[in-house]
Order: C-alpha cells, then structure tokens, then sequence
C-alpha cells in the first residue's frame, strides 16, 4: 500500500513539472508514445541581450540554449520537434540556437505554423527536415537595428557580414540558390514599409527554401522514420 501512495505521488509530481515545462519556457515531452520526443515551440520574438516589453511574447534564448544541451546529452529522448510561429527578434541569439540546432546529432525536424519572420528562416532550415504548413509564411528581408546607428562604414560594413552569415547559414542547410535568397531579401517591390519578400508554404517549398508541405502528423512521421532509419547516437 505504502509503494502505491508512492508511485502515485511520484505521477502527481511528474505532471506537475510537466505542466510547469510547458508554461515557462514552452517545452514538453511525450511519455507514452512512439518514440520519446521532445517537442519545443520558438514563439513570438527571439529575445536576445535586452530583455523586451513585458506586452511582447518572447522566446528567450537563455531558456532554448540549456534546453538544446539538455536534449542532446538525454539519452532517452530520441527525437526534437521544433514548432516555429515567430516575428524575429535578436539576429545574434536567434543564429546561435539554429547553429546549436543544426549541430545536433539527435533527429530533428522542425514545422512552420503561421510564420516564419526574419531570423526565423535560419530557425525553419536549422533542422534534419524541415516542413511548413500550406496557410503559413516566411518573410525575408535584409538584416535591420532599431536605436542609434553609427553614420560611418564600419556600420554598413558591420550589416554585410551579418547578412553574408545569414544567407550562408541559410543556403547550407536548405535547397535555394544564394542568389535567388539574395534577390528575395533586396526585393522592393512586395512589402509596403520594408525590403523583401513573403513567400506562402508552397512557394517556400517551391523554391527549396523549406522541404516539404505539411502538418503535425507528416512531421512526426519524418521524425519516426528518421530516428528509425538513424545509427545510435551512444553505445
């Protein structure tokens, strides 16, 4: 009877944490299922350095970073599912986590649910695989600061080699051409107030920028099939 009450309290608290995983910092994994998968959303802006108003949803990097190494340490979680439905946000923090993201070995594959803004088309490529649903979309547009500006070329200097990282990350994890992202990020003709261009799901997949169209079940089943297909990461 004793062993009973303990098992149960030790459910009670799981749950618990659980709960308090997905409240916090968006993060949650499936128990009975499958495969173990971790599944951890990138919502809102990507908060970097400077913490933002307390009206904005955020994404804060300090929260992602540990999680990622978490992840990929855990030997019971087989597979990470990353949903993305993002504004930007910090280019600096949000290229770090799609580097860490890009450099697991753990399955991933990530899902692009209502949009894919700025420094979230490296977070979409970063994965295994990645997928966008058909009413989403991604905007890209060159990289921008809000504040005061220097007025000199080591400023504009600055912004290329930002963008050159960007576009090189982008075109090495994805199937678009530099040039064609290129010409989608300088475009003048499509945004009203900006530079850019907004592509629809199927355009994305179109021009190789995401891999495939498709929702919650086509993404786990490449997940599946990827963590089935895949050597073991441990010994």
């Amino acid at each position: 009877m004793e062993i009973k009450d303990k098992d149960e309290k030790t459910v009670v608290e799981e749950k618990n944490d659980e709960a308090k995983l997905i409240e916090e910092v968006g993060q949650s994994i499936s128990q009975n299922s499958k495969h173990l998968i971790h599944c951890l959303s990138v919502i809102g802006q990507i908060e970097g350095h400077y913490v933002l108003a307390e009206q904005n949803k955020t994404t804060k990097y300090e929260h992602i970073i540990p999680a990622l190494v978490a992840i990929e340490q855990d030997r019971s979680v087989e597979g990470l599912l990353i949903i993305l439905n993002t504004v930007g946000g910090d280019v600096e923090a949000g290229l770090a986590i799609a580097e860490l993201i890009a450099g697991m070995k753990t399955p991933t594959v990530s899902l692009v649910v209502g949009g894919g803004h700025s420094i979230g088309v490296p977070l979409a490529v970063s994965a295994k695989h990645s997928f966008i649903v058909p009413s989403a979309s991604m905007t890209i547009h060159p990289v921008r600061m809000n504040g005061t500006v220097l007025g000199v070329p080591q400023t504009l200097s600055y912004f290329d080699k930002m963008q050159d990282r960007i576009i090189n990350f982008v075109t090495s994890n994805s199937s678009i051409s530099e040039e064609n992202f290129r010409s989608l990020m300088m475009n003048t003709q499509e945004l009203v107030l900006d530079v850019g261009s907004v592509l629809e799901g199927a355009k994305a997949v179109e021009l190789g920028l995401i891999d495939e169209l498709g929702g919650l079940s086509s993404a786990m089943d490449c997940l599946y099939n990827i963590i089935e297909n895949s050597e073991k990461r441990y010994l």
